[in-house]
């Protein structure tokens, strides 16, 4: 009983070592067994890899092959074409050579036939063939000019014909796209009052208050008999609108005294200029115009509280930017030098109270300073033809400075000035020889001079008509511009009895 434990356990033993044998060796013939199955699979892909690299080498051959046929094709077609075109070129040099003969011969027989004429000629004539070249050179001259003279003036009476017509198309055209308010500013500005017991305050004890404000803006403030109203009086609009500014805040803040009064005189100062700097880059905006400097846009700011002939120069300075932008369109010009030169023109005219010389040369001036371009320069200097205009842009702003300035409603004149400058307008047209009556119509727009016929011939009238507007120019103030008219007539009356 004592051995049968042992010999259990050695069969146990030997049982597990014959498991562990077993299972080694059936994982090596799984192993080779896998690895004879990747040799298999790869044995395959490399098959089917060498089977579709032949059929895409075969594809590519195919491709090949049908290109070059394609190929050849097309160089058979067009080698065609060229012998084709080549037997062509050839019939025509051959048909060009007989054409060339054909005329050698026509100028050889022509040769022929001028010699005989040339004979017969000088036979007929006794001229030489010299001088019969020069008789026969001058006629045609003389015919050539003649045709030349009439269509040159058939030429020049259509384009002024078409000129006009466009000319006043165009000014038609930008004109009803205009429609600006007018305004006429004077040199008094009222300012209401809460009661008449403010006069009193205004004025303070024994005037101080009153000529403290005087002192402080410049004005003289008129105090009457208006009820409830104080005038401030001023010839410069800047200081005007400055006073009626501190006057008005004085009124509502109740506190009136020197101390006070120059105080607010100079807040109402400040807030002006800006103001004007504000009116300025407005002005710019509204026409579309940039790049312009900072003290041109003050100065032109400045034009707000300007007037000519009761035209606020601001609204005129942009209507005439306006009116020049549309026509310059319509004759495709620069728009934006044109608008820049006539928002400028006038530029000058805020500065003839501070320094010497006309509003043209100031306004050259600034815009020198400044660098404008010289094509603007040129508009504002040859707006009122001082000087001779460079570029189309500047008569454009000359025409639209006219347009603006001359119709109905723009500018305001007393009676007595408009009465007086006909008058002048009048004497300086008839002060010439051979003038018999002078008439100025069309409000002082247009000048007619009838002449006498013998004193003063065709040639001479256009002359006179040069010299009258010279002359105006000179002497004469006016807005606008003035057409002068010279008409000569010579009647031949009889009568059959």
């Amino acid at each position: 009983m004592g051995a049968w434990p042992g010999v259990l356990l050695a069969l146990l033993s030997g049982a597990a070592a014959a498991g562990v044998a077993f299972y080694i060796l059936g994982r090596r013939v799984e192993r080779r067994v896998a690895e004879a199955a990747a040799r298999a699979a790869a044995a395959e892909a490399e098959r089917l890899l060498e089977a579709a690299r032949q059929r895409i080498v075969l594809a590519a051959k195919e491709e090949l092959l049908q290109a070059r046929e394609a190929w050849d094709q097309e160089a058979t077609r067009r080698r065609r074409e060229l012998e084709r075109r080549e037997r062509q070129l050839d019939e025509r040099d051959r048909e060009l050579q007989r054409r060339d003969q054909g005329f050698t011969d026509r100028e050889q027989a022509l040769a022929g036939r001028e010699q005989e004429a040339r004979a017969r000629l000088e036979q007929i004539a006794g001229l030489s063939v010299q001088e019969a070249k020069q008789e026969l050179q001058r006629r045609l001259e003389d015919e050539a000019r003649s045709e030349a003279a009439a269509l040159a003036r058939d030429i020049k009476e259509q384009a002024k014909r078409s000129a006009e017509r466009e000319a006043k198309k165009i000014v038609a055209l930008a004109i009803q796209r205009i429609a600006a308010d007018h305004t006429a500013e004077t040199t008094v500005s009222a300012v209401a009052l809460p009661s008449d017991e403010m006069k009193g305050r205004i004025i303070g004890r024994e005037g101080r208050n009153i000529r403290a404000f005087e002192a402080a803006t410049g004005v003289d403030v008129i105090i009457d008999d208006t009820p409830d109203t104080v005038v401030v009086s001023c010839f410069d609009p800047v200081r005007r609108e400055v006073a009626r500014l501190a006057l008005e805040r004085l009124i509502a803040d109740g506190r009136i005294h020197p101390g006070r009064i120059e105080e607010v005189a100079h807040k109402a100062q400040a807030e002006v200029e800006a103001g004007i700097a504000e009116a300025g880059e407005q002005a710019a905006y509204e026409t579309g115009i940039h790049g312009l400097h900072p003290e041109l846009l003050k100065l032109v700011g400045r034009m707000k509280y300007r007037t000519s002939y009761g035209q606020n120069m601001l609204d005129h300075s942009k209507e005439v930017a306006w009116l020049a932008g549309i026509m310059a369109a319509e004759l495709k010009l620069d728009v934006q030098l044109a608008k820049r030169g006539a928002l400028l023109h006038d530029v000058g005219k805020v500065l003839t109270h501070e320094h010497d010389g006309t509003h043209v040369e100031l306004g050259v001036e600034v815009a020198t300073k400044y660098g404008e371009h010289p094509i603007v320069i040129n508009a504002v200097a040859a707006h009122h033809d001082d000087v001779a205009h460079e570029s189309p842009i500047s008569v454009i702003v000359q025409a639209a400075d006219a347009v603006s300035g001359s119709r109905p409603g723009a500018r305001r004149e007393a009676f007595e000035t408009y009465v007086k400058r006909l008058t002048q307008l009048e004497q300086l047209a008839g002060e010439f020889p051979g003038v018999e009556k002078v008439f100025a119509i069309q409000a002082g727009r247009e000048v007619r001079v009838v002449v006498t016929p013998n004193a003063i011939d065709d040639g001479r009238a256009a002359e006179l008509s040069d010299q009258i507007a010279r002359k105006i120019e000179r002497e004469l103030q006016y807005p606008g511009q003035i057409k002068v008219v010279v008409i000569r007539e010579t009647r031949a009356v009889d009568f059959a009895r």
